[in-house]
């Protein structure tokens, strides 16, 4: 897709991707392909996995380049900085920092 990633890592609960995006590619295509990719190599994997499914929505920031090496370090930790404050907190944080209108029943699955 000519959108090379960076780093990528998850928790339990939500994954952090960081990529360089295509000029000719729309973030909902690089998303939907990953979602469809990595759900079926997980159903793949056994039985246990078998019900994995993403949620419907997702969420997508640009950072300018000053930013990466921070952010490459944040997916790196996230596990750690999770400890401190739930993804759904800091995901209500982000968007009420960029001054993003959201309706809580349209955000989580």
């Amino acid at each position: 897709m000519q959108c090379p990633c960076l780093i990528a890592g998850g928790v339990e609960d939500h994954v952090h991707i960081l990529c360089r995006l295509a000029r000719t590619i729309a973030i909902a295509d690089v998303v939907r392909d990953i979602k469809k990719a990595s759900s079926s190599m997980l159903t793949d994997r056994g039985e246990a996995l078998r019900g994995f499914h993403w949620q419907n929505g997702y969420g997508v920031f640009s950072v300018s380049p000053s930013h990466v090496e921070a952010l490459t370090a944040y997916i790196r930790n996230q596990e750690e900085h999770h400890r401190q404050e739930t993804f759904q907190d800091e995901f209500r944080r982000l968007l009420k920092k960029y001054g993003l209108d959201y309706d809580e029943r349209y955000v989580w699955d």
